[in-house]
């Protein structure tokens, strides 16, 4: 499908974030599977042939600009428009050693960069669209050794909910999904592989998350506007000890 045709076939559309891998890659998926044109935006392309891949550095002012403009065309007649922030930077950071210039780069991405795809966006956005988050656990609680992610994620929820009162009345949703622990590259990363047990445990399923699954709930909430300013959490029901 052509960006040309796309734009006068006033099709849906959802824009994910961080396609590349994990969650954002197989949201993207589904969207698909469910007749929405998809745009994906990382540094990495998605390997789907089916997306619309457009390079894009969240960290980067013109990396941003440069993705606006290649989004345009797409932008033009869809109706309605799915944006869902997955794109995340984590690191394994404490709040004594952390400093301000990390804590930025990590907002900048986390954070700053949500808000710059929001300006693109939102002027596009019928009745019908929404914004999504996905989030994390470490939403609203926190663990050592995550603090940069810790503080963003936060941040997340509460962008969330300011664009849920700011957008009232204009028929756009938002809702911001907190996975738990998801079989991802960044989990595996973050966690070492003689941990990954005591993970898994810490689920009541005693399993990791499979990024499908958090998928699916991203596009339930995307049809779902009861759900505006909704923050849920997908975790299989964390253990707490």
């Amino acid at each position: 499908m052509g960006r040309h045709h796309l734009a006068a076939s006033g099709v849906k559309l959802a824009i994910v974030s961080g396609a590349s891998a994990g969650i954002g890659l197989a949201t993207a998926e589904r969207f698909l599977d469910a007749g929405y044109a998809v745009a994906t935006l990382s540094r990495r392309p998605c390997p789907l042939a089916a997306a619309h891949h457009i390079p894009c550095d969240l960290s980067a002012p013109e990396s941003l600009q440069r993705a606006g403009e290649a989004l345009a065309p797409l932008l033009a007649g869809a109706a309605p428009i799915a944006l869902i922030h997955n794109a995340s930077r984590l690191l394994n950071d404490t709040a004594s050693s952390t400093e301000s210039d990390v804590l930025r780069s990590v907002l900048e991405v986390n954070v700053v960069g949500i808000n710059s795809l929001n300006r693109l966006v939102l002027p596009h956005m019928a009745a019908g669209s929404c914004i999504l988050f996905v989030g994390s656990t470490l939403a609203e609680k926190a663990v050592p050794g995550s603090f940069s992610y810790v503080v963003s994620k936060h941040a997340q929820v509460g962008m969330m909910r300011a664009c849920c009162q700011d957008l009232a009345g204009t028929g756009i949703h938002t809702a911001c999904i907190c996975p738990g622990f998801t079989d991802t590259e960044m989990l595996r990363e973050h966690v070492p592989e003689q941990a990954m047990d005591a993970v898994r445990g810490m689920s009541a399923f005693n399993r990791l998350i499979e990024p499908a699954e958090i998928a699916a709930a991203l596009l339930w909430a995307a049809e779902s506007p009861v759900l505006n300013g909704s923050v849920i959490h997908a975790n299989l029901g964390q253990v707490e000890r």
